[in-house]
């Protein structure tokens, strides 16, 4: 499963689990609600819980619930929680092995090219806070 999908079933699962919070939904309830597959879901959901953004509780009634205060919980985090990868993971010619110094510039300067990329893509997901996008979503639904 890419990245993306991975961020944004959990986005999805999350903002459920928001709606009905304090209660519990187990896996199968989640999937079928934002349509995953639940074995899927499970796999993202093992990783946030390992991040502490969600618990579980066990037994009939049990299930992921949100550990994490909503309002202030990002993308990034939520990112972080899946992945141990950048967002952009941008190959870049390693400059050690440059021909000459004019291949080595090109190669320095893509690499400080993608760095400033992937610094903006990340302050743009800390700053996107999960109750903005299901504030979004729900002026869909009006």
């Amino acid at each position: 499963m890419s990245s993306s999908v991975k961020l944004s079933t959990a986005v999805k699962a999350l903002c459920l689990l928001a709606k009905v919070f304090p209660d519990p939904q187990n896996s199968n309830e989640i999937a079928k609600a934002i349509g995953v597959n639940a074995s899927k879901l499970r796999q993202i959901m093992s990783s946030l819980l390992k991040a502490e953004i969600v618990g579980s509780s066990k037994g009939a009634c049990g299930g992921f619930y949100l550990r994490q205060d909503f309002t202030e919980l990002s993308l990034f985090e939520i990112y972080s929680a899946l992945e141990d990868r950048k967002i952009m993971d941008f190959d870049v010619a390693d400059a050690s092995k440059a021909k000459d110094s004019e291949m080595n510039g090109y190669n320095n300067y893509f690499y400080n090219f993608y760095a400033k990329i992937q610094k903006q893509i990340e302050e743009e997901m800390k700053s996107t806070k999960l109750k903005n996008i299901r504030s979004i979503y729900e002026e869909t639904l009006k």
